[in-house]
Parts: structure tokens; sequence; C-alpha cells
């Protein structure tokens, strides 16, 4: 929980989760996986001495697969209820900023969900 919150702050959102990447990389024979930094993994394929990065297309497969991620799922729920509340004191104080904030603040969310290839 605690590193969760430590990457709430940092900027950088994990579009995949660990445990997703071992478990491919145990199915597919991959061997010790590491992370370089925020969702660039690599691993030594099958037979291999010199680690890669696992292949993009494989990483869009286990998104499809497995969906959002916690941290995914944390922001889509705070956009929403940041919205709702903002329409909310829009109405009540007849003023539109609240719901232009909440408008910023869903444009930045949008932008942290959109899956970046790497490389």
């Amino acid at each position: 929980m605690l590193n969760f919150l430590k990457r709430i702050g940092s900027g950088n959102m994990k579009h995949y989760s660990d445990a997703w990447i071992e478990e491919w990389c145990q199915e597919n024979g991959w061997t010790d996986l590491f992370i370089e930094r925020c969702n660039s993994y690599w691993a030594f394929p099958p037979g291999a001495v010199m680690p890669e990065p696992i292949p993009m297309q494989v990483l869009r497969v286990i998104k499809a697969q497995k969906g959002l991620t916690c941290e995914e799922r944390f922001w889509s729920i705070t956009a929403v209820i940041a919205t709702m509340i903002a329409a909310f004191v829009t109405y009540w104080l007849r003023c539109p900023i609240p719901l232009v904030a909440a408008f910023a603040f869903n444009a930045v969310t949008v932008a942290q969900l959109e899956v970046e290839d790497a490389y």
C-alpha cells in the first residue's frame, strides 16, 4: 500500500501489474524478470544469455486480458467522484469554476491512463 501511495505522487502510472508479467513469464519460459523503470519489463527468453524487453505486443495482449490495474481504477474512480462533487458545487455556487477545475483534472487523468509504447 505504501508503494502505491508513493507512485501516486511520482507522476508515473503503472499500466501493468507485476504479477501479470510474472505470470506470463512463467507460462512462456522467460526467467529472471526485472523492471528497468515504470512499465518497462525485461527478462531472459528461453535459451537466451542476454535479457530482452518483454515485447509490446505481449504487453498489449496482457492488458487486454487483465483490464485496469488498481492504480488505474483508483484514478478513474477519483475522476468520476471529483466530477460529481464539482457539478454539485457548481450548481450550489452558481459558478462554473469548479466544473472547469474538474475538467482539467479529468484531462490530466485521461492522459495518464494512456498506455505509451516504450520502444
